[in-house]
């Protein structure tokens, strides 16, 4: 039997929930770097995002269906097992208070930053090299 102080709990209870839930479609996902890192032999893969916990949980997904569309890692992956894998997050753009149109241009900066930092190519990660 429910009484009519556990009613106005429900209701209490739905109505929190729907706020917390407009509140986080109304905050945009964080955006940045990731990386992707092979603790058995020192590998990396570096990578964009607008949506970084997004894109981290998609990359762990394919990986573990054996599906990504990096061989390389896919096959480190298989070889080594997913306890050798971290996945960070490198970098965040800053919250803006306006906004941002397209946030690529800012992306790409950082972008250019790490690569040149980590230079995750050939032996070092798991990134195409620059032409």
């Amino acid at each position: 039997m429910s009484s009519s102080s556990d009613s106005s709990e429900t209701r209490g209870g739905r109505s929190r929930r729907a706020e917390l839930k407009r509140h986080y479609k109304e905050k945009p996902p964080p955006m940045g770097m990731f990386a992707v890192r092979n603790r058995a032999n020192g590998k990396v893969l570096v990578g964009t995002s607008i949506n970084l916990p997004g894109a981290l949980n998609r990359i762990r997904f394919q990986l573990e269906l054996g599906a990504h569309e990096n061989p390389a890692l896919q096959q480190d992956w298989q070889r080594h097992g997913a306890d050798n894998f971290s996945f960070e997050v490198l970098d965040e753009l800053p919250p803006s208070e306006e906004p941002r149109e397209d946030p690529r241009a800012e992306l790409e900066v950082l972008e250019a930053l790490w690569l040149e930092r980590l230079k995750p190519y050939g032996e070092a990660g798991y990134n195409t090299p620059p032409p």
